[in-house]
């Protein structure tokens, strides 16, 4: 029996998930989470063997919360359930300590054997996923603007490029609005950029505007 916990804010798309596992007799749901806080918290007690984590939820998320999981429980398996379809975000998430990586859209008809084989302890990723991973490997020096930013820089990015404004940012991410605003700084420094605008172009240029929750 796979024990898991599901991590997502939406009520909708846990229930949802719930149903797609509800055929899945050698998949248990042991828990449920709504926040990173919550994650850890469950991390900590431990008693499953994989945890189905939404790389955007209120308090601590994303990367960020790969690595903080991964530091506190190294046997656990985590599986990415997101919205974020480019292979930006996979690789972020997979180089912080994620076996795989999963779009929601695909949920319907790939979760249950993601499970399965990330619990076994092989990865799961796209052909896509993997291509990127090995050319980061094989050419690291030839990186394209975004790849030159720290994993919570390219958090703020994506927000920011979302339409967040820096108190909604502070906010989500529990830090001070001027630590938010001296990223946004070193953002626009690290890629040469002057404005907002410019950054909105250059993520819809490189596909890294990702659907919003609703």
């Amino acid at each position: 029996m796979i024990r898991i916990v599901i991590a997502d804010d939406h009520t909708i798309m846990r229930e949802g998930l719930k149903r797609i596992l509800d055929g899945a007799l050698d998949v248990e749901i042991v828990g449920e989470a709504i926040n990173g806080f919550e994650v850890l918290s469950l991390v900590r007690q431990g008693g499953f063997d994989l945890l189905l984590l939404d790389l955007s939820m209120p308090g601590r998320s994303g990367v960020d919360l790969i690595r903080q999981v991964r530091a506190e429980s190294p046997k656990l398996a985590i599986l990415i359930l997101t919205m974020h379809e480019e292979e930006q975000y996979a690789v972020r998430a997979i180089r912080a300590g994620a076996q795989g990586y999963l779009t929601k859209e695909s949920a319907g008809t790939q979760l249950v054997g993601a499970i399965r084989k990330v619990a076994s302890g092989r990865p799961y990723i796209s052909t896509e996923v993997a291509e990127q991973l090995a050319l980061n490997i094989m050419a690291p020096n030839e990186q394209l603007l975004h790849k030159q930013l720290s994993d919570r820089e390219f958090e703020v990015f994506s927000l920011l490029v979302g339409g967040k404004s820096i108190t909604e940012i502070a906010n989500s991410l529990h830090l001070s609005v001027k630590t938010v605003s001296t990223h946004k700084t070193r953002i626009m420094q690290k890629m040469g950029m002057t404005s907002l605008a410019e950054m909105v172009q250059y993520a819809v240029a490189h596909r890294l505007l990702s659907p919003m929750k609703a």
